[in-house]
């Protein structure tokens, strides 16, 4: 009978890219990789990896059982989580994945989850990309978008309110605009990503949905960069609420065109991998964020 362990350790070599890569990621020796990998060819009567120097390539029968392989490791994954759930312990490491901007209002609420749980370790990935979250194993990733993939569970945490702000100091030099087309005179601070400029700033009138473009002196790809440009007094800004909630608080910023009305963004969701048992870390953690950011 194979070795379902066997199985799981071929599949994590794939995933790695290397026999190096996945003994680190399961922290054990890389003699014990090739072993194991060794042994399950044995088993099958095949090679399932041609190996050379650069890379590893899977031979047509080891593609074939890589995606049985997978099926393995996810319901090897499946009773670990059901022993959670049965321990009845929130504990364990657990993967965020958030983009970049989110972590404004996210740190300080990763690091209230920690002490309320001190038995969880937390790994938070920030990239503006989709990360994949069954082949990077995160446990969870935030995501302020519209869903399409149905492979995953998505739990809404927020409604994304957007709202256009400016630094006491900049208004006093600029003037304060009273209309949106009044913005074309200002200097706008705006966001980028992946080669795109988001220099549209959209509004609703009596006719539906507008837009007006925008220009000014800086474009950066990180909203948290933004608003620390924007205390600065570069300019005005339109960002998520969530992420001014601080400044607007202070002082540091204040709104501007307050009487005119922006679309609703993309709500907020806690996403994750579809599967029968989610471990109870996830859970909590889920239901930790709903009570906090949907207040």
């Amino acid at each position: 009978m194979l070795n379902p362990q066997r199985l799981a350790i071929f599949a994590t070599i794939i995933k790695a890219g290397s026999i190096s890569a996945a003994a680190a990621q399961l922290r054990i020796g890389k003699s014990v990789v090739s072993r194991q990998l060794a042994k399950l060819e044995e088993e099958l009567g095949a090679r399932l990896i041609q190996r050379s120097t650069r890379k590893l390539a899977l031979t047509e029968i080891g593609d074939q059982v890589l995606q049985q392989a997978r099926q393995i490791e996810r319901a090897l994954g499946n009773i670990e989580q059901l022993t959670d759930q049965h321990q009845q312990q929130v504990r364990g490491l657990l993967r965020v994945s958030s983009s970049i901007a989110a972590r404004r209002p996210l740190v300080p609420l990763l690091a209230e989850f920690a002490q309320l749980h001190p038995e969880v370790k937390i790994s938070l990935q920030l990239e503006d990309r989709m990360v994949d979250l069954i082949d990077e194993q995160i446990d969870v990733a935030i995501r302020t978008s519209n869903l399409v993939d149905s492979t995953l569970v998505a739990r809404k945490l927020a409604d994304n309110r957007s709202i256009i702000v400016a630094a006491p100091s900049y208004l006093a030099r600029a003037g304060e605009p009273q209309t949106p087309e009044q913005l074309r005179d200002h200097a706008c601070l705006l966001y980028t990503n992946s080669g795109k400029v988001y220099d549209e700033w959209t509004f609703v009138g009596k006719d539906g949905v507008y837009a007006v473009r925008v220009d000014g002196p800086l474009q950066i790809n990180d909203g948290g960069s933004l608003v620390g440009a924007a205390v600065a007094g570069a300019g005005v800004l339109r960002v998520p609420v969530a992420l001014v909630r601080k400044e607007l608080k202070e002082g540091a910023l204040v709104p501007v065109l307050a009487h005119c009305e922006l679309p609703q963004g993309p709500a907020t969701y806690a996403v994750y991998p579809a599967r029968e048992f989610l471990a109870l870390k996830t859970s909590v953690f889920i239901d930790f964020l709903q009570a906090r950011m949907g207040n």
